[in-house]
């Protein structure tokens, strides 16, 4: 039975499925903005050239 209360009281495992959750959020946020940023420089740089061209 201590045996038992102790896996269940040890809290080491938990706070690193913590950190991993933290971690792949921040990761899934960041891919988001950088998609968005993306998008945003494609517009920039087709704008850029089909204006060089028309010159």
């Amino acid at each position: 039975m201590q045996k038992i209360r102790k896996i269940f009281a040890d809290k080491k495992g938990a706070t690193a499925i913590e950190y991993g959750l933290i971690a792949a959020l921040i990761a899934v946020a960041a891919i988001a903005a950088m998609q968005g940023l993306g998008n945003n420089l494609t517009k920039t740089f087709n704008n850029v050239a089909s204006n060089m061209k028309s010159t």
